[in-house]
């Protein structure tokens, strides 16, 4: 339990996640910690190469860490663990993927695609239970049951990426890890997507990890976020208070950059562009505080003072 009272499901505590060999690394990941509490959506917001997509796919093992460790329900799920424990992970924790071309497999009926999980995990399911749990998982995301017969290249994008949806909700999950699950689709149909995973937590219980770099869409579906550049978190708010009271300087130019429905607003905006070169780090470290209750920010103590008089503005 964290100190509101609140469930964690999933800690991140002190991940670093390297790439390249170990003479010439390269730090994807910097150390970076953040709980998430059970039924919430929590959004990971950043530009492209940010760190994301390395973040959620070293928490479902996809991505070995170089350091830290990941904890789901309070035990680790990061570095060696058994077999039975990796079933659990795989069954409880899902990913859907960015690109819902890709991430299919295009000699693959949608039958297997979206039941290729329950081979592994669930060796006793007879064909007929299987196919039972095919259908019902096709119906969840609105497609018909006749479509598993079918296979990806005879689907929209978005009907592609509800079949990506419907692989991850086969398996009975806790936790999905939805990695920029819209950022591929024509623009009319994302609100369907986001809806439909509105839709699904509330019926099912679930918990999102929602990573995106366009902010609007953050607004709109996640409960907590946290901004991260260059592998580090900066910034970590309930979603209002975050765009009530954007404190670091590359948090207020992702917003900024957000474009307005208004023309005129739109004309009259004014871009703020980040520049790593503001912060002066040579004397003082940087910290990560609790400014205000929820309200995290990376700084050192001229910033945080700065951030201080912002609040009481």
């Amino acid at each position: 339990m964290a100190d509101n009272g609140r469930e964690v499901l999933l800690s991140v505590r002190d991940m670093v996640v390297d790439f390249g060999s170990h003479r010439h690394p390269f730090r994807a990941v910097d150390h970076v910690s953040f709980d998430i509490y059970k039924g919430e959506t929590f959004g990971l917001v950043g530009e492209s190469g940010s760190g994301k997509t390395t973040i959620g796919r070293a928490i479902i093992r996809i991505n070995p860490i170089s350091g830290g460790e990941v904890l789901y329900q309070g035990e680790r799920i990061s570095g060696k663990i058994s077999r039975e424990k990796d079933r659990e992970v795989t069954r409880k924790i899902q990913m859907i993927f960015q690109d819902p071309m890709a991430s299919l497999n295009e000699r693959a009926k949608v039958d297997y695609i979206v039941s290729e999980g329950l081979y592994n995990v669930q060796k006793d399911l007879t064909e007929a239970e299987r196919r039972e749990r095919v259908e019902r998982a096709l119906t969840a995301v609105g497609l018909l049951p006749e479509f598993a017969s079918r296979f990806p290249h005879e689907f929209s994008g978005g009907q592609r990426q509800r079949i990506g949806i419907a692989r991850a909700l086969i398996m009975g999950p806790e936790f999905i890890i939805a990695d920029e699950p819209i950022s591929a689709l024509d623009v009319s149909i994302r609100a369907q997507v986001l809806n439909l995973l509105a839709k699904l937590q509330k019926e099912r219980d679930l918990t999102y990890l929602f990573v995106a770099h366009d902010l609007s869409v953050m607004r709109f579906i996640t409960d907590r976020i946290a901004v991260i550049h260059k592998g580090v978190i900066v910034e970590l708010s309930e979603t209002e208070k975050l765009f009530a009271h954007p404190l670091h300087p590359y948090t207020r130019a992702l917003l900024s950059a957000i474009p307005l429905p208004d023309p005129i607003r739109e004309r009259e905006k004014v871009l703020e562009v980040y520049d790593p070169g503001c912060h002066d780090y040579s004397k003082e470290k940087p910290e990560w505080v609790e400014i205000e209750p929820g309200h995290f920010v990376r700084g050192n103590k001229p910033e945080l003072e700065r951030y201080r008089k912002v609040l009481e503005a």
